[in-house]
């Protein structure tokens, strides 16, 4: 047991590492060539630092669960703009897919 929490803590910490520094990165990158005047103005959205950490902890971490939360988080604060990328769609699509990731993620849960 004592092993396996150790790879997990490490996972966490890689993780973590890694997040910072893409988002470290990211603002570098916008300090020099400003992406906003390239037409990328969304890639530094204060929201979407928090999608980036979940896909850091989705790809870095073993157990998946603070990448799915992170991720979970974002879809919340983003809801209108997944509403409108999905366009009229989203009355029907949006509630069956939520509905569908919600019971992928409680079969495994009880796996």
């Amino acid at each position: 047991m004592g092993a396996a929490k150790t790879s997990n803590s490490k996972d966490t910490y890689m993780a973590t590492a890694v997040a910072f520094m893409v988002i470290g990165a990211l603002y570098l990158i916008d300090k020099l060539i400003h992406f906003s005047s390239i037409g990328l103005p969304w890639v530094m959205n204060k929201d979407n630092m928090l999608l980036y950490a979940s896909i850091c902890f989705l790809i870095f971490k073993r157990d998946k669960s603070i990448g799915f939360v992170l991720l979970g988080l974002w879809l919340m604060m983003n809801i209108s703009l997944v509403m409108s990328l999905l366009g009229s769609l989203s009355g029907y699509l949006l509630p069956l897919t939520l509905l569908i990731i919600g019971i992928i993620l409680f079969w495994i849960a009880k796996r």
